[in-house]
């Protein structure tokens, strides 16, 4: 079965399987766009700035432009280098900048569009092969649906990562190591939490170590040969897989000084550090000293108890190892940084396995009532994208 869908994978009968999806979500983010664009209108600003030009997107630019090294100094003692932002998403716009006429800016937003379709098709790829198309559906209109979806379409890295993540944990469910590792290496060098993919690809290639020799003749019925060369594939797999993110955290520290851990330094001009979650929590408790704000708390606490209770549903419904360690990685260090508290929902939206036990139950309804639920869904997101990125936005 795996080999099967190992040799379909890359036909165009994949392709028209997934249209569906993919169709489903260049509908609601079209929609999306739309309310921006109105949205924005309305208030006198430009949606595609805000798309492009603002936050992050900026960062990306710069280095795109001119390069790593341009830093600005805050007038309480704070560094913010661009050494922090990973270099997958700045070349790539520059190769775009440098093959068409369009500039840095325009081509972060043309890669953000293809790489959230290559997302969606990733994920719909992973939820089929675990539990169905349709589920693989729902999985996918899900994602576009969620609050902050709007990040999506922006000049971000999070679509391009969550693409490469997608791509690179189907190849580990399907057998393809060498593939996985690349796509894991790629993945670590377009964010942080590119440890979480190469983290999947390692369990996944130890658990099938552990298998094979657990297993009266080595590789099964397939032969000795065969065995062989699939261990190879998988110490390659795992060699490959972590490559992308030490190599860039390696060369930070070596630009900077201060050795391997220089990366660190950087993160910690920006605020950015793991404390186990503790000044979020800090965060949260400080929402129940007033009002209204306490609703911004318990709303808060409500997300992140879903959150917890999503993935042990994933636990109990058995999701493959590779997609539990993914999940469980994005998760923590969402919560557990002490980062910007308003960047952390755009922080997990790469987090896609969290979403398969309510596509599942989304599957079961009937196709005018799922329509139903996703419609609604679409409306609200789109309303909310539009509302969000017009005010305080992702930083």
């Amino acid at each position: 079965m795996i080999d099967l869908e190992t040799r379909t994978a890359g036909r165009p009968g994949a392709l028209r399987r997934a249209a569906p999806a993919l169709l489903g979500y260049a509908a609601v983010r079209a929609l999306g766009l739309l309310v921006l664009a109105l949205w924005s209108a309305a208030r006198d600003k430009s949606a595609y700035t805000l798309l492009t030009a603002r936050w992050d997107s900026l960062w990306y630019t710069r280095v795109a432009e001119l390069g790593y090294g341009y830093e600005v100094r805050l007038p309480n003692g704070d560094v913010h280098s661009n050494l922090a932002f990973f270099p997958l998403l700045p070349w790539l716009e520059r190769l775009g900048a440098a093959v068409s006429p369009l500039s840095y800016a325009d081509a972060g937003f043309v890669v953000s569009l293809l790489a959230s379709l290559a997302a969606a098709w990733g994920i719909f790829a992973v939820a089929k092969h675990v539990y169905g198309r349709r589920a693989g559906v729902c999985t996918v209109l899900l994602w576009a649906v969620l609050p902050v979806g709007v990040v999506q379409s922006m000049a971000y890295s999070e679509s391009l990562f969550t693409a490469l993540a997608a791509w690179s944990l189907y190849a580990v469910l399907t057998g393809r190591w060498v593939t996985a590792g690349l796509l894991a290496s790629l993945a670590g060098l377009t964010r942080p939490v590119g440890l979480a993919v190469a983290a999947a690809v390692w369990a996944a290639a130890v658990v099938a170590f552990v298998r094979s020799r657990s297993d009266g003749v080595p590789g099964g019925a397939r032969g000795p040969g065969r065995a062989l060369g699939d261990g190879a594939r998988r110490v390659l797999g795992m060699v490959l897989a972590p490559l992308g993110a030490a190599g860039y955290v390696l060369w930070v520290g070596h630009r900077t000084g201060q050795g391997p851990l220089g990366y660190l330094d950087v993160q910690a001009g920006w605020r950015n550090g793991f404390d186990g979650g503790v000044a979020f929590a800090r965060f949260v408790a400080g929402q129940f000293t007033s009002f209204p704000a306490a609703l911004a708390g318990v709303a808060l606490v409500a997300g992140v108890a879903l959150l917890i209770w999503l993935y042990v549903v994933c636990v109990r419904q058995r999701q493959p190892l590779p997609l539990l360690v993914y999940a469980g990685i994005v998760v923590a260090l969402a919560l557990c940084a002490s980062s910007y508290f308003g960047s952390k929902p755009r922080l997990l939206l790469p987090a896609f396995p969290l979403l398969l036990p309510l596509a599942l139950a989304l599957a079961r309804l009937r196709t005018s009532r799922s329509a139903l639920v996703v419609g609604g869904a679409a409306v609200a997101s789109a309303v909310y994208g539009a509302f969000w990125l017009n005010g305080s936005g992702p930083p």
